[in-house]
């Protein structure tokens, strides 16, 4: 595993985003890890998120597009700090575009914010996490009827490795397969456990013995097969 994977482990779980316990997902499943991008809110925090995300881009994506995409609501700042991580990174000024909730009518009218979109356009959009690709089904209709974009790909922070809609695939695979663009994590759950199972972060074993089990028993319910 490339060290900056390692260090964003290890930074998810000191920034409060990634926990493990007992959570109820919006699906209804009962996981045994949360991941909450909401929980980044210092500078140093976004700063550093920025640059793994550039990273991982330039990494699986290469550095040949033009702007990032990030749906509303948390997709909006990931936008922005990729950006500037690029630029910090690689010396890479791309531009930053998101989407409002509601379109605007006065001002500064539309449903985008930040850079408008033109055709030919390359894209890389970026979200925290998809768990079933209803969001990309969303944004993917939504940036082909501003302009005849290409989206280069889709890169989030974490893979959860289990089953999307089809009960096969994971949700980043069914998103691929769907829309034709190839899509990437950060890292995944399997690094994630790799990384944490008896590893102290800040003083304390994240993943001790009997949280690993109960992560073996979900992804032996939910774990993406294909």
């Amino acid at each position: 595993m490339e060290d900056y994977k390692a260090e964003f482990i290890e930074f998810m779980v000191s920034s409060d985003v990634l926990k493990f316990g007992d959570f109820t997902l919006k699906s209804g499943r009962k996981s045994p890890f949360f991941m909450n991008a909401g929980a980044y809110v210092t500078g140093e925090q976004l700063h550093r998120l920025g640059l793994y995300y550039a990273q991982a881009i330039a990494d699986n994506f290469g550095l040949d597009f033009d702007v990032v995409f990030g749906p509303a609501y948390k997709g909006i700042p990931l936008s922005v700090v990729t950006v500037m991580g690029l630029k910090e990174l690689f010396d890479k000024d791309a531009r930053y575009c998101s989407n409002r909730k509601e379109i605007k009518d006065h001002g500064d009218k539309g449903i985008l914010l930040g850079s408008s979109l033109s055709d030919g356009d390359r894209v890389v959009m970026v979200e925290d996490v998809t768990t079933s690709g209803k969001s990309i089904d969303e944004t993917y209709p939504l940036l082909k009827s501003q302009a005849d974009v290409e989206v280069k790909g889709l890169m989030v922070s974490l893979n959860r490795m289990e089953v999307g809609r089809g009960g096969q695939k994971c949700a980043l695979d069914e998103v691929s397969d769907r829309y034709g663009f190839p899509t990437a994590s950060i890292v995944t759950m399997r690094d994630v456990t790799d990384a944490l199972y008896n590893h102290e972060v800040d003083g304390r074993v994240v993943i001790d013995d009997d949280i690993k089990a109960a992560l073996d028993s979900y992804y032996e319910k939910y774990g993406a097969r294909a």
